[in-house]
């Protein structure tokens, strides 16, 4: 049974701060004009986030979700407040200047759910998210606060259909690379861009949004199966509800965010993302998080995660299926359950109040599924992703794993200072096979806003292209695959050694290694920053604050310092 609040709570509500007592009668006025009544400042009131936009499937439905988030807070006895924040949505910024402020918004999006709970002295959170900053904005929001809440993601778009087969968003950026390359005409183009994307829902792959909300529910923050319906499925508003029951427990229990995002509980969601193929940005968003939580987390520690938990999960971007084929397969629960039997994880507390073991060994396996696979036999024997170093990344570099068996490349380099001039070349013809495509100069600070670089790895995938590597500042999608490196800290812009690169070096990757090297002696040269414009507005404010890629790009004061691999060994030793 849902609990009750009881009449005299053992320790005053947050909220009393704003509603008790003659001195606040100015408060309550406002209050009751929002629709509030006597016995409503007894109760918990709960701040309902939400991230609603008309500009994107990933997030249009989540207006309507909040009824039923809303009804679930009811019934459990608190009160809803209701606030919206913002959403950049990386599928149509991709490629353009609008996509410096995808990640930008991920600290925005926190700030302004600090700044509503905290303003209004709010006695919870539920945050209803879609596209993918919103999801770890959440988490650093909470984390921030360390107040009572929980995470629901709106859900996975289904597949859209062409030609007879299902098809995502990552068909249409591959067809663009078709399309340049002569291999499809102007209608066909058109054929499949209608088709990709069919409703409501974020990016139908192990993308990054997928890939942050089965994250979130391995660390706990999320209830366990909530995240896994798809958007337009009949029992999205009931874990809807449930969600908002949840947030009002917990707020009566006083268990707040921290007791949740500990080293234990990141682990084990940097052990889901390595298992499920996910996306590289989740390194950065679980740093994030980390930093934002005060707990000891860095890259290192992700790696170490993936180095222990190979890929069972055959889905997209490198593998076969999509996000509502997990779903049918057994969802999240299986995936956990499948990690909790290889030892890869180990339990903790969850929002629901089970423990992370206990929701796993209620995972149900649909019969003759083919979308997990187990650890005896997985489908890579390695992680999704590994952390490697070298004197072009001496704070390490994420390189993916997934959609590629890569051992081991070299290449001369083909230096690019945006990504609009990589692009631009790869339309044009004018890479060959066995090159190393360096683009730089987009990372946190000089981008400002660590674009993705997807328009540029689909493009090559649509042109056909098998052995060219690439290595950038900057981020890669969730959709992104192929032998690509992404994050190399220090970034150009901070004089980091990926900015005296020449055309024709020597680049060597080995994921055996962990390295990236170039033979190419930069102690002699000096950089050559491109002219650009000065950053205004948000962009300057966040070129000035945001901090390396290796510490979770977060614009916090003193966040923890990077932890290399060099560190670790030292202090190991």
């Amino acid at each position: 049974m849902t609990e009750k609040p009881a009449e005299n709570p053992r320790k005053p509500l947050r909220s009393s701060a704003v509603t008790g007592g003659a001195n606040r009668a100015a408060a309550r006025s406002y209050l009751r004009a929002a629709g509030l009544e006597d016995e409503d400042f007894k109760r918990p009131l709960i701040a309902v986030v939400n991230t609603w936009s008309s500009v994107t499937p990933c997030n249009m439905h989540l207006g309507s979700l909040a009824e039923h988030v809303r009804r679930g807070v009811r019934e459990a006895g608190g009160v809803p407040i209701d606030f919206n924040t913002v959403v950049v949505t990386d599928g149509i910024a991709m490629g353009t200047p609008g996509m410096r402020a995808s990640l930008i918004s991920r600290e925005v999006i926190a700030d302004s759910i600090e700044l509503a709970v905290q303003g209004h002295q709010l006695d919870g959170v539920i945050c209803i998210v879609g596209c993918d900053k919103t999801i770890p904005a959440a988490a650093m929001a909470l984390a921030r606060m360390d107040l009572p809440g929980c995470v629901l993601y709106g859900g996975t778009i289904m597949p859209g259909r062409h030609a007879g087969k299902e098809i995502s968003i990552q068909d249409v950026f591959e067809a663009i690379g078709a399309h340049g390359a002569g291999a499809l005409d102007d209608d066909g183009l058109k054929q499949v861009e209608k088709a990709a994307c069919p409703g409501a829902g974020a990016c139908g792959g192990q993308f990054t949004a997928n890939t942050m909300a089965m994250a979130l529910s391995a660390m706990g923050l999320s209830p366990m199966g909530a995240n896994d319906v798809p958007a337009v499925h009949a029992d999205k508003p009931a874990e809807a509800e449930r969600c908002g029951r949840i947030a009002v427990e917990l707020t009566l229990r006083d268990h707040s965010a921290r007791r949740f995002i500990t080293q234990a509980s990141l682990r084990n969601a940097a052990a889901a993302v390595s298992a499920s193929g996910g996306s590289t940005n989740a390194v950065l968003h679980l740093v994030a998080i980390a930093a934002e939580a005060g707990v000891a987390f860095g890259v290192e520690d992700c790696n170490a995660a993936c180095e222990d938990a190979p890929v069972i999960c055959d889905l997209k971007p490198g593998g076969q299926f999509l996000a509502h084929h997990l779903f049918e397969a057994g969802g999240t629960r299986l995936v956990m359950h499948r990690l909790m039997q290889a030892g890869k994880i180990e339990d903790a507390p969850t929002v629901s109040g089970r423990t992370l073991f206990e929701e796993a060994r209620e995972a149900i396996e649909t019969g003759g599924q083919t979308v997990v696979h187990t650890f005896r036999k997985p489908l890579l024997e390695r992680g999704s992703y590994a952390v490697i170093y070298g004197n072009i990344a001496p704070e390490g570099a994420v390189i993916k794993l997934v959609g590629h068996d890569t051992a081991h490349f070299e290449g001369p380099a083909r230096v690019f200072d945006s990504e609009e001039a990589a692009f631009d070349a790869v339309q044009a013809g004018r890479i060959s096979e066995g090159d190393v495509l360096v683009i730089r100069y987009e990372g946190p600070r000089g981008g400002p806003g660590m674009r993705e670089m997807l328009q540029v790895t689909a493009a090559l995938k649509g042109r056909g292209m098998q052995n060219v590597a690439l290595i950038t500042d900057g981020r890669f999608s969730g959709a992104s695959y192929g032998f690509v490196a992404g994050h190399v800290s220090p970034e150009a812009a901070r004089g980091g050694p990926v900015a005296l690169l020449r055309d024709g070096d020597v680049i060597r990757i080995d994921i055996a290694a962990r390295s990236i090297e170039t033979t190419a002696d930069l102690s002699a040269r000096t950089a050559q920053p491109p002219k650009k414009e000065a950053p205004t507005g948000v962009f300057a404010k966040y070129a000035a604050l945001v901090a390396s890629a290796a510490q979770g790009a977060v614009t916090i004061p003193n966040p923890p310092a990077a932890q290399t691999r060099v560190q670790t060994q030292r202090e190991a030793s």
